[in-house]
């Protein structure tokens, strides 16, 4: 006969069936103050039926299988035919195609499309990160291809379907298609200038055979990459289909695909190009500056990717604290707690608030919006992916022992924590991106100056920082050696403004005090006693 020697007691419940999106103030703000008042009420219906999905217990659940059950290769059948195939468990399919139907792939033609996908990107993260890696490059494709208006009235319409089709198959008889991305080879990492992989005339006007490799090729399964490779004429970006008009398979071959730290449940592969087909996108000669526009896309897509899981971390450890008992009281209550909680949350506001204005930048579509662009992205890509790490470990130290068992779902949250700053060009790449924007583009610096300067006189810590930080942009001689530090000064002067703006004035002041006047230690949970600690706090806390 079994004998009870203990009760569960004072264990948190699982955060399951709530609404990612209205359960987040700052989202849903962000989401208001970018949209206009016509299209509010179908934005929110779209972004909360998403939200409600994301926060379901069957989504959470896809999302840990898809993670339990990474991919495979399948590189030959039963017969010994080449098919180079990667496997996907079905909660994979599930997701990505639920991240399809919601439009993430759907900014470029409809209405308020780039703020809509960012907070819907945003949202999604935070059910399952790996999927959105193809959902990304999908979306960030449409801007490369339109260097050939053919090619894009040709491919856009499917790259921005709300249909997801998973098989392999020629593009054409496919409501909807994903793509990849291919740029970077084993000699050259970041310097895709340095790419090896050669490009063929064919007989027919602007195709090409390609022979070479790719040392890492996103979403491998896709329908379509955009790749470099160098044609007589230089550096070329070319479209590959993954399977050709008549139905054959292009000649895509996968070698292996890569262990990852974390992003689990997404495929990334090294792959070998011989004879390849291939159409070329724009010029020859012009491949960097073609591909450039699917860059600074997923670059933004970085910087939201991080928020989301810099959001999910936080709700995860408020909710714990708000329902487990410490000491006589609530863990949410005591002072040392909330300071932590208070600090993670500042820290992600931050970048919500910091990625919405970006996308709204893009929808605005205007030259002074875009110059801004030509400067913040680098400068916020470089800047929020690299606090997701430290905001995921914190995260996940306030559940305590808990927050170190897989169950909990803050451990994969850490290891996801690292890629978005890798991705798409790490720290040097982005602060040297900002340098190459100061030096080249003043127009740029014009914009990133009238952004900020829209608060000046509002808050002297922040007005002190916009002194200092037009210190350092008066003298670039042997600026590259502190680039990173002019990087991450751009980056909270911008957040400090637009929190001053836009965020409640306890959240600013916390900021501007920490993050601007230097009232702050070296670790979270260290924010000066005399902030409205508990307001900052509840704020983070999810609403429903």
């Amino acid at each position: 006969m079994a004998r009870t020697t203990h009760t569960v007691t004072n264990q948190t419940p699982p955060l399951v069936g709530y609404d990612v999106f209205t359960a987040d103030r700052v989202l849903t703000a962000a989401v208001e103050r970018h949209t206009a008042p016509g299209l509010l009420a179908e934005v929110r219906d779209d972004l909360s039926a998403l939200g409600r999905a994301a926060g379901s217990a069957q989504v959470q659940e896809w999302g840990a299988q898809a993670n339990n059950n990474p991919p495979g290769l399948r590189t030959h059948d039963r017969y010994g035919h080449r098919i180079d195939e990667v496997e996907f468990h079905p909660a994979w399919h599930r997701l990505l195609g639920k991240g399809v139907a919601a439009g993430l792939t759907a900014a470029w033609n409809r209405p308020a499309g780039h703020v809509r996908r960012a907070a819907g990107l945003l949202v999604w993260t935070q059910a399952e990160a790996g999927n959105v890696c193809p959902l990304s490059m999908t979306h960030a494709a449409v801007p490369a291809l339109r260097a050939d208006p053919a090619l894009a009235a040709e491919w856009e319409p499917r790259l921005t379907s709300t249909v997801y089709d998973r098989e392999l198959r020629p593009a054409h008889l496919k409501a909807g298609v994903v793509f990849g991305m291919g740029m970077t080879e084993k000699q050259g990492g970041s310097d895709v200038r340095a790419n090896t992989t050669a490009a063929r005339p064919l007989a027919e006007d602007g195709t090409y055979g390609l022979t070479g490799h790719k040392w890492f090729c996103s979403a491998p399964m896709s329908d379509g990459f955009l790749v470099l490779a160098r044609a007589p004429g230089g550096l070329t970006c070319f479209l590959v289909p993954r399977v050709l008009a008549d139905g054959t398979r292009n000649v895509f071959l996968l070698q292996r695909l890569k262990d990852k730290l974390g992003n689990r449940s997404n495929a990334s592969a090294e792959v070998e190009f011989d004879g390849t087909w291939a159409r070329r996108v724009g010029d020859e000669g012009d491949g960097v500056r073609t591909i450039i526009g699917m860059v600074a896309a997923t670059r933004l897509d970085c910087v939201l990717g991080s928020a989301g899981l810099m959001r999910q971390a936080v709700v995860q450890a408020v909710h714990h604290a708000t329902h487990r008992e410490v000491f006589g009281g609530k863990l949410f209550d005591k002072p040392l707690m909330r300071n932590v909680l208070a600090d993670l949350a500042l820290e992600s506001e931050a970048a919500t608030t910091l990625g919405l204005r970006l996308a709204a930048a893009y929808d605005d579509g205007g030259e002074q919006e875009l110059a801004f662009l030509r400067l913040a992205v680098p400068a916020a890509k470089y800047w929020v992916t690299k606090r997701c790490s430290p905001v995921a470990v914190e995260a996940a130290e306030c559940l305590g022992g808990n927050g170190y068992v897989e169950e909990s779902g803050l451990p994969r949250l850490v290891r996801e924590s690292p890629l978005n700053s890798v991705w798409e060009g790490a720290g040097n790449i982005q602060a040297l991106d900002v340098l190459r924007a100061l030096r080249r583009e003043p127009q740029a610096l014009d914009a990133f100056l009238i952004e900020v300067g829209r608060v000046r006189g509002a808050d002297h810590r922040l007005d002190g920082a916009m002194k200092n930080l037009l210190v350092e942009l008066a003298d670039l001689e042997g600026v590259e050696g502190r680039a990173r530090r002019l990087a991450e000064r751009m980056a909270l002067v911008l957040q400090g403004a637009l929190l001053v703006r836009h965020a409640p004035p306890e959240v600013a002041d916390a900021f501007c005090a920490s993050r601007l006047g230097g009232d702050w230690g070296a670790a979270f949970g260290t924010l000066p006693p005399t902030l409205d600690l508990a307001s900052i706090a509840e704020r983070a806390r999810p609403t429903a």
